[in-house]
């Protein structure tokens, strides 16, 4: 009976190792680290920033990955996005993040603009075929011109660039957990792994 108990226990053990082994990533191959670290917007908070453009087809594909994670954050960590300026030609999106946030409408237009993109094929890449989408689906175009053209989203999208260049990442997707390290679609495979390095990364830092 012991015998039997041993034979079971080893290989509960070795049918774990397996399981262990997936979960052990490596910096600078599934992840890099950032030095210097870049401060968060909530230093009492595990930060995880996810770096998008909407007219980025793989941004498109993780967003409902990302999304159902982003639902179920453990206690302590907090979820944010960051739309990249990293291309001159991403400006654009980058302001009407911001623009629509200030005026009350990022959220209900988010995922309605990845979706009018890359679904309907809408070519959304300047202020008046932006403003034109805001007005049809229902809201104030003359207040997001407004705020597209306002200080404060000049100032957010230039703060952004500097961010991105202490990130030192090449491309979107990305995301960057508590300003330390680092991961994006094409150094995970895919979107799957990208959240289990996430979440390996969310949890060392939870440990303190």
């Amino acid at each position: 009976m012991l015998k039997k108990w041993i034979f079971v226990l080893i290989s509960g053990v070795l049918l774990a190792t397996p399981v262990i082994a997936q979960q052990a990533f490596t910096e600078g191959v599934d992840y890099k680290r950032i030095d210097p670290v870049v401060k968060t917007t909530d230093p009492d908070k595990v930060v995880v920033t996810e770096i998008f453009w909407y007219g980025c087809p793989h941004c498109f594909r993780f967003e409902p990955f990302v999304e159902k994670w982003a639902k179920s954050l453990p206690e302590g960590v907090v979820f944010e996005q960051l739309p990249s300026a990293l291309n001159q030609s991403w400006v654009v999106h980058a302001r009407t993040f911001y623009a629509l946030k200030f005026m009350g409408a990022q959220e209900q237009l988010h995922g309605k603009l990845f979706n009018t993109i890359h679904i309907k094929r809408q070519r959304i890449n300047n202020l008046d075929s932006i403003a034109k989408f805001v007005a049809e689906q229902g809201f104030d175009e003359k207040q997001f011109r407004k705020h597209y053209k306002s200080f404060p989203v000049d100032s957010q999208v230039r703060k952004n660039k500097k961010i991105e260049q202490r990130y030192g990442h090449q491309g979107v997707p990305a995301v960057v957990v508590n300003g330390k390290y680092l991961t994006s679609g094409s150094m995970a495979g895919n979107f799957d792994r990208m959240l289990k390095i996430i979440d390996f990364l969310v949890a060392d830092e939870l440990r303190g």
